[in-house]
């Protein structure tokens, strides 16, 4: 059995990633701050496929020993793991100049260092296998910036740029690394907005992608992909 580790599997896109991923029959590990959200949604999983291991625990992945914590904790239940669904992330809508004092550090700390510390904490074993995939989702905004989410554009640029490098780093040694680009998606980002669903990429089509990619004959890889509401953005 294959094991996978997501970050910020609970809500949106992680949340629809990792169900599908269950729904494989891929043993996965998640965490989250919340303890009781995460435990009905071990639950949940358990249901979706109870031949699968869930191995689940509380931590916030933006918070470096956390993240170590729950890294080790997912390789001492699961074993070796061979799919990183780097998901967790934050949106703040603010210019640079008028954002907090603590804003760029947190949202690199969310989005952006996870992906590294996941990177550097399982990819040497990856590598010595010669078999891996790792996901990292992106955004639209690490290709075209928007000035009025100045940081996030920044952090989401450096983790497509990360992604750039992860996949050179891995080529050779049989390791797969693909950047999801999703455009306006209907997750929690949107909450209190008035939104039209049938004009915007559901975290279902995120995660149907994914699937798709892991499963690509063993010679094959997707770079990047790109997944924009129809209409375009919005």
């Amino acid at each position: 059995m294959k094991n996978a580790i997501i970050t910020g599997a609970t809500k949106g896109m992680g949340r629809a990633i990792t169900i599908a991923l269950a729904k494989e029959g891929i043993n996965v590990a998640v965490c989250s701050r919340n303890a009781e959200e995460l435990a009905a949604f071990e639950a949940e999983l358990k249901a979706i496929n109870p031949q699968i291991e869930v191995a689940a625990m509380v931590a916030d992945a933006s918070d470096k020993q956390q993240l170590k914590k729950f890294a080790e904790f997912t390789e001492k239940k699961l074993g070796f793991i061979g799919i990183i669904v780097n998901n967790v992330g934050m949106y703040k809508h603010a210019s640079i100049l008028n954002d907090s004092d603590d804003s760029f550090e947190k949202q690199v700390n969310t989005n952006l260092v996870p992906a590294y510390e996941l990177y550097r904490f399982f990819g040497k074993s990856m590598v010595s296998v010669g078999e891996g995939h790792i996901f990292n989702i992106c955004s639209v905004a690490g290709i075209n910036p928007i000035a009025e989410a100045g940081v996030y554009s920044v952090t989401k640029y450096a983790l497509l740029g990360l992604n750039k490098v992860m996949r050179l780093e891995m080529q050779q040694h049989g390791v797969k690394v693909t950047a999801i680009i999703p455009g306006s998606t209907l997750t929690d980002s949107w909450k209190g907005m008035e939104v039209d669903k049938n004009q915007m990429v559901l975290p279902e089509d995120v995660a149907s992608a994914i699937i798709t990619i892991y499963k690509m004959s063993k010679g094959a890889n997707v770079d990047e992909i790109v997944i924009k509401p129809a209409g375009g953005q919005l």
